[in-house]
């Protein structure tokens, strides 16, 4: 993040209480892969979300993290029925919707909105924005006050561009300005929840806090939840109350803002808040310094994930254990209630520096160890 961004911080609530608005129970989406002659043959499966379990409160903004590949926009399009899960369920208001059909779908639709990653190509240049924003409006046969046109400007006007760019097209505007098409479409039907994929990682560094910014405001004013899914953790710190954090395909800590940036329990985690820029650090945290953590390799393959805990493979702290046992996600030992933990060895809560840094990645240590003067 430049030194030119500035996030205003979000406002903590008590939304968490109480009956979530959408929930997930062991969702899992497997994506068949072909092979052999003549391709029809299943001959394994991608293992993209596996048995995940999420709650997001009315009004909350709830942050989801992790590295790419790990299976968090394919969260996303299950939680918005774009994608048919494999497994598990997805509760809205307590109904389940998993396998739900157009027709139970129908009223529902609108209440669950998504804000997708690529304001480029989730636009379609051949309409107006006029259109594009007023289409949900027509295909849910809805008619404001004053009529679609007026509705559409009033959303333009709300998400801070023209109400005169009414029947311009989107290869006029920016990249910021079709994420705010973007989200001018997905406020049209009055959502109670918008799943924000990304929303701003395509987008130049030096907008990308004026559209974060604009999410949080409309989130506090009309009280709409969000998902909020992102790579970048300074962001997600800046937008989300909770968060949970996902790897290869599985949430491995769930936990509020302060307790998963301060007090982080899974291996994991540690790894990924030593990689934060020093520039979005708190003074308290400059002042005691910090852990610094390499990891070694890439993500595995979720053809064939390892077995037992998945991040085990690049884990510091394994054991045998880990090898044969799934760690379950539950609260453990200091932890605050409602911060889980899937690990059988976890770290300390702390990010303090430590007496040795980790390194495993060989080249890094080799790097590393020719500079120690002895």
């Amino acid at each position: 993040m430049s030194d030119h961004l500035t996030l205003t911080e979000p406002q903590d609530s008590a939304s968490a209480a109480g009956e979530p608005l959408l929930s997930t129970e062991g969702l899992t989406k497997h994506f068949p892969v072909h092979g052999g002659f003549p391709f029809k043959r299943r001959v394994g499966a991608v293992q993209a979300v596996d048995g995940v379990d999420l709650s997001v409160h009315a009004g909350e903004s709830f942050g989801l993290v992790g590295e790419s590949g790990c299976g968090k926009s394919t969260t996303g399009r299950l939680l918005t029925r774009l994608l048919e899960p494999t497994g598990g369920k997805i509760l809205y208001r307590g109904q389940d919707i998993t396998h739900a059909g157009r027709k139970q779908l129908a009223p529902i639709r609108s209440e669950i909105q998504m804000i997708f990653q690529d304001p480029y190509s989730s636009l379609n240049p051949r309409q107006t924005v006029g259109t594009i924003i007023g289409g949900p409006m027509e295909i849910n046969g809805i008619n404001p006050p004053g009529g679609r046109e007026k509705r559409v400007r009033e959303l333009l006007e709300t998400v801070g561009l023209n109400p005169e760019h009414y029947n311009r097209f989107p290869h006029e505007f920016s990249g910021g300005q079709r994420q705010r098409i973007g989200v001018a479409r997905a406020l049209a039907l009055e959502p109670k929840l918008i799943v924000a994929d990304e929303p701003v990682s395509a987008l130049d560094v030096s907008i990308q806090a004026q559209v974060v910014n604009l999410l949080q405001e409309l989130q506090r004013e009309l009280g709409i939840a969000f998902l909020f899914i992102a790579h970048d953790l300074a962001i997600v710190r800046h937008f989300s109350q909770r968060l949970a954090v996902m790897y290869l395909g599985k949430v491995v800590e769930v936990g509020d803002r302060d307790s998963l940036y301060n007090r982080p329990r899974h291996p994991y985690t540690h790894a990924l808040l030593s990689a934060v820029p020093e520039a979005v650090l708190t003074d308290e945290e400059e002042s005691e310094g910090r852990e610094r953590i390499r990891l070694a390799g890439d993500v595995p393959s979720p053809i064939d994930p390892p077995s037992g805990c998945r991040f085990r493979t690049r884990c510091w702290k394994a054991q045998e254990r880990c090898a044969t046992q799934e760690p379950p996600l539950v609260r453990i030992s200091g932890n605050r209630e409602g911060h889980l933990t899937a690990c059988h060895f976890p770290e300390e809560p702390t990010t303090a520096a430590r007496e040795e840094d980790v390194i495993l990645d060989p080249a890094l240590a080799a790097i590393e160890a020719s500079k120690d003067p002895t």
